[in-house]
């Protein structure tokens, strides 16, 4: 074999050095096929990056105008995923859906939904060619609000399950987000401002939008935080009941977090709390700027002395030194337990 195939050539060199005459000629004629397929693929003549809910989603507009989002990153944004063996073992009757229905919405719960939203619909996912020529598969961008009435109308009739609940969730914060951005797009049509509208500005709207609806939503004491403290506290992690947490826990994450965040915000927030008839965690009470990112800057702190503690003592200690309890004078010769 010659010294100068190198990389993947070598190997392709060498595996066909292994072929028959037939195989070769058989491998050669698939890939040609696959390269006229290629090129009849609409092609992307413009693309950009949407942010929607939470992700950056490529998106693109095809030679014959037809405006698509990458499947895989609104999939993934919306909470949805595709399982080969699902598909390949699912009982759902293909006869009950329309033709073109994708396996990711192929499910029996979304059945009644599906005929009545997307039934009079044709190629809801299609192959496209990017700009840089490789083959992508994308979701019709018109189609999006009918994907996501899907999931409203489902969970209105109560036909899905914890899994496709938060799909429903997303489905309608989506929604609302296009509502507005709908209705100011028309408005700068009509008026003409659209000619003088900043470039993303369409886009701006979207993304403060959804910030502001997914505030509710933000898990600011996530798995890792609690990970950590049953950890600490020689707790097995994670416990046999996937909800349960000693009671105790809250007075801990009081004193390693709240009594540290800043003078008197324990206080505040446990009496903001107390004139609720619904109790809430004491976070969604910080202001929705300075304050959560504030807390969420001490969480990161915290976890981090978490990691590199060995032990409960050794933790407290440590916040003791350099994130101390406000209001309070800690002895400048405090011992950590560990290091």
């Amino acid at each position: 074999m010659s010294e100068e195939i190198k990389g993947r050539a070598r190997g392709g060199a060498a595996l066909a050095a292994k072929m028959t005459a037939e195989e070769r000629r058989a491998q050669s004629q698939k890939m040609i096929a696959a390269k006229r397929e290629l090129a009849a693929l609409p092609k992307a003549t413009h693309t950009g990056t949407l942010k929607l809910i939470d992700r950056e989603i490529p998106c693109a507009v095809l030679e014959d105008g037809t405006r698509v989002l990458t499947q895989s990153d609104f999939m993934g944004a919306m909470g949805m995923y595709y399982s080969g063996w699902i598909a390949a073992n699912s009982t759902l009757d293909p006869s009950l859906v329309p033709t073109g229905i994708p396996h990711f919405l192929a499910q029996k719960s979304l059945v009644p939904s599906i005929n009545k939203n997307l039934g009079h619909l044709q190629n809801i996912v299609l192959k496209y060619r990017t700009e840089k020529g490789s083959a992508a598969h994308g979701i019709k961008a018109e189609i999006i609000p009918s994907i996501c009435d899907v999931y409203i109308d489902a969970v209105n009739e109560g036909n899905l399950g914890k899994r496709q609940k938060l799909i429903a969730q997303q489905a309608m914060l989506l929604m609302r987000a296009l509502a507005h951005v709908g209705i100011v797009a028309l408005v700068d049509e009509a008026t003409g401002y659209q000619k003088d509208r900043a470039r993303d500005a369409l886009a701006k709207i979207l993304e403060a939008f959804v910030a502001k609806e997914l505030q509710p939503y933000i898990k600011t004491f996530d798995a890792v935080f609690y990970e950590q403290m049953f950890r600490l506290r020689g707790l097995k992690y994670p416990p046999e009941k996937v909800s349960y947490r000693p009671l105790y826990f809250g007075h801990l994450t009081n004193d390693i977090v709240y009594s540290r965040l800043a003078p008197g915000i324990l206080t505040a927030l446990k009496e903001e709390t107390k004139k609720e008839e619904k109790k809430t965690h004491l976070h969604r009470h910080l202001t929705p700027g300075y304050g959560k990112l504030e807390l969420i800057k001490h969480l990161s702190l915290v976890i981090a002395y978490m990691r590199d503690s060995t032990n409960w003592q050794g933790l407290v200690g440590k916040l003791n030194k350099y994130a101390p309890r406000f209001n309070e004078t800690i002895p400048l010769d405090l011992e950590e337990a560990d290091r």
